[in-house]
């Protein structure tokens, strides 16, 4: 006992945020948390998020107004990937489901009815592999695991343990292989029961996981809690657990599977696929915890014959092969058409290899791996009777590579009929094909770089020098290497050796391109053929012959969620027919791709575009996990991916059928599961009419049926997919090509939004280095709105986003802050009333109104982070400035636009914060509704005159007090200066009249181009301008003018008759009390200077207004209208 409780301790689930950031005084945080839970709290009791097609009594039922119903009653349908119900939800999970909950919240606001529903995904090995896991570790350490530190003590320096999820990358457990020193130092999760107790599950409660049905009841609750205590606007009405644990659900992926049976979408075939001998089932990307997306790479495995074996391989296999046995080297080449120029077979000297029977008197020579995926392809065992344990392939005998060197083979196509030799190589891998390479020394550069090296130091390898220079033969004529390609790129490479890895990395990869696509074949029967047309019939013809065989293993490292090393078996299975199999599929896929679906960045569509591509037969059945049952073949369930691809209709009517995730109270409607047979799911999803005959067969009312249509025609088509973007290329693409085949072309799903990774901290989120978060974690933390700002501010491209704690913390305070001050200046007395049209009352209002509407195109664009920074930081600083600027104009800030400041601040930020947004709205403003069915605000468009003087005003006051601030430095710096800024001091601002008279022939040329070419070319406009002399001043000018029309789209007219926007002298006059005031000047004056800048006129000043100035200071000339000059001087 005293083993677990350590190791209780060393796992509390959370050290794996030990890394994260430390908060001090959560006081501000209790206040902002107390405050969601009680909106929270408020939103499920009312039902907020529950939402409704209009019902057939408003609208009736129609195929002819479908448009009509959608467009009176605008929609918006998002989801997100249902959760796997292995664990709670970190931070990426949440990351994902923000897009869909900040989308959902602003459609909401646009006056649409929103549906965001949440099931638990529950289908394939994860769960099960556990649970069995789980049963192993009660069986041997007691119920509590109170036996672990008896038994685990005795086996602790024995040979280290099988791979466990905890060890891999893709681990259900979230757990991953690398170690920090600190968890080096703690306990090892070697067992199921460690992970649980990592999870955070009472050491009493593990063993009731070894029910894998437990999971099912345990993880969906959590996972509701976590997105509630989130503030997410799900419809929990509609949820539900996949399996055949809900039998609506089950009845629904029967019908999936029927009818894409019935398309031919579903058939049957025996094919390569990736398996797990463990689990005797197809591992497919879902069952696995590494090795996702790796497939099966084919290849032509020869059979070289062995006519005279080395001396020491001879001693090795004495009286344990038959003297007349038939004993191959099997090599696996990709290049069977290269056979004839074979001058040798390479074996890795180090190499453990195994001599395995394969019939009564043949005999194979390769590595136990490649023997091992061998025996799952028909070669050691039959189909229906595979291993299960490799103790099962035992060799005959064993050897290492260097003693089979010298051994001769017959190589088969090869011009060296006598036989070739057995040489090493240090470079061959025995985890890649069978451990046997034969040698091409013509067309591989890999291969001709050996050779030589091998007669070069023929005695320091231990073999004879002929061995390793017979012929090479030209075997393929190409146009750039001629007919010895190897040898022509590493003498031209300048090659000097097999170690010079890179170089001959890049020669291979030329040569292989070469000789396949533009080489013609100089030997053999396909003599004269290209080698793209005559690869094939090689490889037919050595089949044929028997002297080779199809063999095939993973492009890489797979292992299964039980644990174990995948290899690729040759088997019949039930497969969806993706890919080149059935290419009008496959294209009506890419053209919607293309053409009709909402992709919203370019690598998204890339992705699919891409993927489409090279994706093929997908096996959609397997034997082992949780799911439900092919209905045709009873004894295959179908596997995660396959079960999971249209399940977003079903949300649509899954609340009439059942009122709790397993089915087990009846939904609105008192249906069966049997009742719901696929004629029924026909007619929901609108693939055909309803007869009476449909009605009386299934039971079910007429009015229920139609209630049920309407409910997915009115939510379908799905308006936004979001998925991380490693969803692509199995998941999403699915799901585009299953709602393709099943569905009429009007419900086909409208967008796809792929992100990127969540980055915690600029860093890979992971538990072992102390760096993550769970969203129950963050929520707790920071609250829920602080969580959802910093979810914003993380980014909204494919690239990899990144979850700032810095964000989340500053924003308690900004929240905080923010609510402070509006409970304040709701009571404040002394704010202004009356009419609320001065100039700094303007500014604000229309700079508010800008940004509404700047927020409303981000929101749209689905642009969380710009959201983000118009609705909170950028109006925020909108306030901020009016409140400053107003008090130092001494007017004060006036109460009806501090309160509709209030309301707009609150409704700009419901998406994103709605929390804190709805308790302004209900405590600070009064409002009786939550501001959950708010709309969004309805402004006027924003003033070009007013936003230019805004722009204006921040831009002369930011350079007049910047000055002053850079005298200060020079001053303190002992530098000289010109005016001393703490000595009694008088500013004068000098505003341009008119332009400078040089700029109208430049205006002309710009207005000129435009009317030729829009301004399209750059280049042309630059070198006219560079012809008419004044570069240096005029170049600059003409581009600020190209860039107000190209790039900030000004109106031309505008721009070429050069009138600012707004009465300059008048605003410097509203910005004169407020100059004083900033920068303690004693005087303030406005001067407007005429053309040449010498002369000017008084426009504001305490005394002194109209008269005329000559003799202005220098800075005066290099005032232009809407960029004034000023002049600081000190004054007695």
């Amino acid at each position: 006992m005293a083993a677990v409780q350590a190791a209780s301790e060393a796992m509390d689930p959370g050290s794996g945020a030990k890394n994260t950031l430390k908060l001090e005084n959560t006081e501000k945080r209790d206040v902002l948390i107390a405050i969601e839970k009680r909106y929270q709290a408020q939103w499920q009791k009312s039902g907020v998020f529950q939402s409704d097609a209009p019902t057939t009594t408003e609208i009736p039922l129609s195929p002819s107004n479908r448009a009509e119903l959608r467009e009176k009653h605008p929609k918006y349908f998002g989801t997100f990937a249902y959760p796997y119900m292995n664990g709670t939800l970190h931070a990426g999970h949440s990351f994902t489901a923000s897009k869909v909950e900040f989308t959902a919240g602003f459609s909401r606001m646009e006056g649409k009815r929103v549906l965001f529903p949440l099931g638990f995904h529950c289908t394939g090995m994860p769960i099960k592999a556990c649970a069995d896991k789980l049963v192993e570790d009660v069986r041997k350490f007691g119920q509590n695991f109170e036996r672990y530190e008896e038994v685990d003590s005795s086996t602790a320096d024995g040979a280290p343990p099988a791979p466990t999820q905890a060890q891999t990358k893709e681990d259900i457990t979230k757990f991953t292989s690398k170690k920090s020193k600190a968890s080096a130092k703690t306990v090892k999760l070697k067992y199921q029961f460690q992970i649980m107790l990592a999870l955070g599950i009472p050491r009493e409660e593990i063993h009731k996981f070894a029910d894998a049905s437990h999971w099912l009841q345990y993880f969906p609750v959590l996972c509701k809690q976590d997105l509630n205590n989130f503030g997410a606007r799900i419809d929990w009405r509609r949820s539900f657990v996949t399996t055949d644990a809900n039998p609506y659900y089950d009845a629904f992926v029967r019908w999936q599977m029927n009818r894409l049976k019935e398309l031919n979408k579903i058939q049957y075939g025996v094919r390569y696929t990736v398996y797990s001998p463990k689990d005797g089932q197809p591992c497919m990307d879902h069952d696995r915890t590494e090795g996702e997306g790796v497939a099966p790479q084919d290849y032509t495995a020869l059979k070289l014959k062995v006519k005279e074996w080395a001396p020491q391989a001879a001693e090795v296999i004495k009286d344990k092969i038959p003297p007349d046995a038939n004993v191959y080297f099997v090599p696996a080449t990709l290049r069977p058409e290269t056979m004839y120029g074979q001058t040798c077979c390479f074996v890795g000297p180090k190499i453990k290899y195994g001599v395995f029977k394969v019939a009564e008197n043949e005999y194979y020579v390769v590595t136990k791996r490649a023997a091992w995926n061998m025996a799952f392809q028909g070669t050691f065992f039959k189909s229906d009777h595979f291993p299960r344990d490799e103790s099962e392939l035992p060799a005959v005998v064993e050897f290492t590579g260097s003693q089979v060197v010298g051994t001769l083979v017959i190589a088969p196509l090869s011009i060296h009929t006598d036989g070739v030799r057995i040489l090493p190589m240090d470079s061959v891998l025995p985890t890649k094909g069978t451990g046997v390479v034969t040698s091409v020394p013509s067309d591989s550069p890999d291969d001709y770089a050996t050779v030589k090296d091998l007669a070069k130091k023929a005695e320091y390898y231990g073999i004879k020098k002929e061995w390793a220079e017979l012929e090479i033969p030209p075997i393929i004529e190409t146009p750039s290497y001629g007919n010895l390609t190897a040898k022509f790129l590493v003498e031209s490479m300048k090659i000097n050796s097999p170690k010079d890895a890179k170089q001959l990395a890049e020669a291979k990869d030329l040569a292989y391109k070469e000789g396949y696509y533009k080489g013609k074949m100089l030997i053999g029967d396909f003599k004269g053929e290209p080698v793209e047309v005559a690869k094939p019939k090689v490889k037919e013809a050595l089949l044929k012959s028997g002297e080779a065989f199809e063999y095939a293993e993973p492009n890489g490292h797979v292992l299964s969620r039980s644990g174990d090393e995948c290899v690729v078996a040759y088997l019949g299975q039930w497969f969806l027919n993706y890919g080149e199999n059935d290419p009008e599929w496959r294209q009506q896929t890419l053209d919607y791709v293309e053409n009709g679906l909402e992709t919203y960045t370019a690598e998204t569509k890339n992705g699919f575009q891409k993927n489409l591509e090279w994706l093929n037969r997908w096996a959609c059945a397997r034997t082992y996990g949780l799911g439900s049952k092919l209905p045709w073949d009873p004894k295959f369930l179908v596997e995660s991916l396959s079960d999971s691809t249209v399940y977003m209709s079903y949300y649509t009517i899954s609340h009439f059928l059942h009122g709790d995730i397993f089915g087990r109270t009846p939904g609105k409607f008192n249906i069966n599961p049997d009742q719901m047979n696929d004629g029924i799911w026909d007619y929901i999803f609108c693939r055909r009419e309803l007869s009476e005959e449909l009605i009386n067969k299934s039971g079910i009312k007429r009015s229920e049926l139609e209630s049920m249509r309407r409910e997915f025609e009115y939510w379908y088509p799905l308006d936004m997919r979001i998925s991380g973007k490693d969803l692509i290329p199995n998941h999403l693409t699915f799901f585009l090509y299953v709602h393709l085949a099943l569905f009429p072309r009007e419900f086909w799903p409208k967008g796809i939004r792929a992100n990127g990774h969540l980055l915690l901290n600029g860093e890979k989120m992971s538990k072992s280095t102390g760096n993550f978060l769970t969203l129950s974690d963050a929520v707790k933390k920071y609250g829920a709105d602080a969580t959802r700002i910093a979810m914003a501010d993380a980014g909204d491209g494919v690239e990899d986003a990144n979850f700032e704690e810095t964000v989340a913390n500053s924003s308690i305070l900004r929240l905080w802050t923010l609510k402070d001050w509006i409970e304040e200046v709701m009571k404040d007395d002394l704010l202004r009333t009356g009419a609320s049209d001065g100039f700094w009352d303007k500014l604000f209002e229309n700079e508010m109104n800008t940004l509404v509407h700047e927020a409303r195109q981000h929101y749209e664009a689905t642009d969380y982070k710009l959201a983000l920074k118009s609705t909170l930081y950028d109006f925020t600083g909108c306030r901020d400035f009016y409140r400053e600027a107003t008090t130092a104009a001494g007017v004060g800030m006036h109460r009806s636009l501090v309160t509709r400041y209030i309301e707009l601040q609150a409704l700009l930020l419901t998406p994103i914060a709605p929390h804190w947004s709805d308790f302004v709205w209900r405590e600070a403003l009064n409002h009786p509704d939550t501001i959950q069915n708010a709309l969004w605000p309805t402004v006027p468009q924003p003033s070009p005159s007013l936003s230019a003087a805004r722009d204006y005003v921040r831009a002369t006051t930011s350079a007049i007090t910047s000055a002053e601030a850079s005298q200060l430095k020079k001053k303190d710096k002992g530098k000289t200066i010109a005016f001393d800024p703490k000595a009694p001091k008088k500013l004068t601002i000098f505003a341009a009249v008119s332009y400078p008279a040089w700029q109208d022939k430049y205006i002309e040329l710009v207005r000129e181009e435009f009317a030729k070419t829009k301004l399209s070319n750059e280049k042309e406009l630059i070198g006219k301008v560079a012809k008419m002399g004044e570069t240096k001043k005029a170049m600059p000018f003409v581009q600020g003018l190209r860039r107000r029309i190209v790039g900030a789209g000004e109106k031309p007219e505008v721009v070429f008759e050069r009138k600012l926007g707004f009465d300059e002298v008048g605003t410097l006059g509203e910005m004169v009390r407020g100059l004083r005031r900033t920068t303690g000047c004693r005087a303030v004056e406005v001067v407007s200077v005429e053309e040449g800048g010498k002369s000017g006129r008084v426009e504001v000043a305490e005394e002194g207004v109209g008269e005329r100035r000559e003799g202005l200071p220098p800075v005066a000339e290099s005032a232009v209208p809407g960029h004034p000059s000023f002049h600081f001087e000190n004054v007695v």
